[in-house]
C-alpha cells in the first residue's frame, strides 16, 4: 500500500485567494479550486444542463449561466454584480476541447477553437494575478505546434509573456485515471515572478504527486454490484475495509482532502439520509452482455475471437482492468459505453462509478437525463487534478507576494536609512 495516495499540503498559507471561473462545465475545477482554499466569486457556464448540477452543488456560488461572449461586456454591471472590482487572484478554467481532441476529426477551423481568444478576453478584462488553462495534449500538437505559439503569443499581447504549458496526468495527483492534460499558466508581467516559472512549477508539483496510482478496484469496489433506474436513488452501501480513495469518495468518512463536512456541502446536503446517487448505467442487449463477457480484465476487442470481432476499432469493446487506473473518462460515454465495461461484471460502468473514477466525491450529485449526466462527466476537470492545480496557483501567488513584500521592506529600510542620514 502507499504511503499516502492524497496530495499533502506544500506549504501552509493563511492568505485568502479568490477566483473566476470560465467553461465550468458541473464544477469539477471549481470542486478543486474551492478545496485548495480558493474562493470562486463566480463561475460562467452556458450549458443548461450543467448549470442544473451546478446550482445543485454550488447554491452559494454565483453563476452566470449564459454565453462567455456577454460576460463581462462593457455595458453589463457585472464587475459589480459579483463583487470583482477589487481585483481577482486567479481566472480558470478549459476552453471546450473538442476540436483539438483526438476523439473524432481534428479541424484546425473548428469555431470551437475560438473559445480560448474569449477566455483570453476575460483575462484581458479583469488582469488576475494568474490564471490557469486547462486542455488536451493536442492543442500542443496540432498544425505542427501552431496553436501552442498563438496562444503563447495572444497572452504576451495581453501582459502575461510570462506563460508556460505543463503536461500533467491526472493518475499523479490520486485520480484514478490515466487521463493526459496540458495546462497553461501565465502570470502578469509588472509582477515579475522571481523565478523561473516552469521549473518552479515543475517542483511544486513533484511535491504533490502521489506514491503510488489509485487502481478501479481502489475506487469503486464499494459500490454495489446491482444498479437503480435512472433518476432513483439506494441505500448507500457499507464497507468494512475502504481503501484510502474511498475515505476521500465516501460521504460518511473522512479523507486527506475531503472530510465529511465538505461532502455534505454538496448537493448531499447536511440534513438528508445517506443514500447512494447516480449509481445507474445503460441497458445492455443480451448480444451484448454475452460479447463483453469474452473480454478479460484490462482486454479489448482485439482480444475477441475473430468470428465475434470485425477488426473495426479495438477500443469499441474494453474491460476495465481492477488493479489499474482507468482510461480517459470521455464525454463521449453518453453515447455509447462500450470502452468502458465494469472490470468485473457483464454491465457497463454507472454514472456514480464513472465519477469516482473522475475523483467526484458521493455528495456531489448530477442532475439531468443519464445521458446528459455521462456527458457532464466525462467533460469535466477531475476535482482532484484541479485540487493540486489550485496549491500550485496559490504556491506561485504566495512565492511572488513574499518576493514583493522583501522587497518593499528593503525599499523602506533603504528610505528610512536616507531619512537619518539627513536628520
Amino acid at each position: 500500500m502507499p504511503k499516502s495516495h492524497i496530495i499533502p499540503p506544500v506549504s501552509q498559507s493563511t492568505t485568502s485567494f479568490t477566483g473566476v471561473s470560465l467553461f465550468s462545465g458541473c464544477g469539477g475545477f471549481c470542486e478543486g479550486i474551492e478545496q485548495a482554499g480558493i474562493e470562486v466569486k463566480v463561475a460562467v457556464e452556458l450549458d443548461k444542463y450543467a448549470c442544473e448540477t451546478y446550482r445543485h452543488n454550488f447554491p452559494r456560488t454565483p453563476l452566470f449561466a449564459a454565453d462567455i461572449h456577454q460576460f463581462l461586456t462593457p455595458d453589463s454591471n457585472h464587475r459589480k454584480d459579483y463583487k470583482l472590482s477589487k481585483g481577482i487572484d486567479i481566472v480558470f478554467g478549459g476552453p471546450p476541447c473538442q476540436g483539438f481532441s483526438q476523439i473524432g476529426a481534428r479541424r484546425p477551423d473548428d469555431e470551437r477553437n475560438e473559445l480560448y481568444k474569449q477566455y483570453a478576453r476575460v483575462v484581458e478584462e479583469l488582469r488576475p494575478r494568474l490564471f490557469l488553462m486547462e486542455n488536451v495534449p493536442n492543442l500542443a500538437m496540432m498544425n505542427k505546434g501552431h496553436f501552442k505559439k498563438v496562444i503563447l503569443e495572444e497572452f504576451a499581447a495581453l501582459g502575461y509573456s510570462n506563460t508556460v504549458m505543463l503536461k500533467i496526468s491526472a493518475d499523479d495527483f490520486g485520480v484514478p485515471q490515466t487521463r493526459q492534460r496540458v495546462i497553461f499558466i501565465g502570470t502578469r508581467d509588472e509582477d515579475e515572478f522571481p523565478f523561473e516559472l516552469a521549473s518552479f512549477c515543475e517542483r511544486v508539483l513533484k511535491k504533490l504527486k502521489v506514491a503510488k496510482a489509485v487502481t478501479v478496484d481502489q475506487a469503486i469496489a464499494d459500490l454495489p454490484m446491482t444498479v437503480v433506474h435512472s433518476g432513483e436513488v439506494m441505500d448507500y452501501p457499507e464497507v468494512s475495509k475502504p481503501s484510502a480513495y474511498m475515505k476521500e469518495m465516501r460521504i460518511g468518512m473522512t479523507g486527506l482532502v475531503y472530510s465529511k463536512s465538505d461532502k455534505r456541502r454538496r448537493a448531499i446536503g447536511k440534513n438528508q439520509a445517506t443514500k447512494l446517487y447516480n449509481h445507474h448505467t445503460k441497458e445492455i442487449q443480451e448480444r451484448r452482455a454475452n460479447l463483453i463477457a469474452l473480454l478479460e480484465p484490462g482486454k479489448k476487442a482485439d482480444s475477441l475471437p475473430k468470428h465475434i470481432w470485425d477488426n473495426k476499432r479495438p477500443e469499441k469493446w474494453r474491460r476495465l482492468h481492477p488493479d489499474r487506473p482507468s482510461h480517459t473518462i470521455l464525454a463521449q460515454m453518453h453515447r455509447d459505453l462500450s470502452e468502458w465495461v465494469h472490470p468485473r461484471l457483464n454491465r457497463w460502468i454507472t454514472v456514480r462509478e464513472a465519477a469516482r473514477l473522475q475523483s467526484f466525491h458521493d455528495g456531489f450529485v448530477f442532475q439531468g437525463s443519464e445521458w446528459q449526466q455521462l456527458k457532464q462527466i466525462g467533460n469535466a476537470v477531475p476535482p482532484l487534478m484541479a485540487y493540486a492545480l489550485g496549491q500550485l496557483a496559490k504556491e506561485v501567488l504566495v512565492a511572488n507576494q513574499h518576493e514583493q513584500d522583501t522587497a518593499c521592506e528593503a525599499a523602506t529600510g533603504d528610505l528610512v536609512q536616507q531619512v537619518l542620514m539627513l536628520a
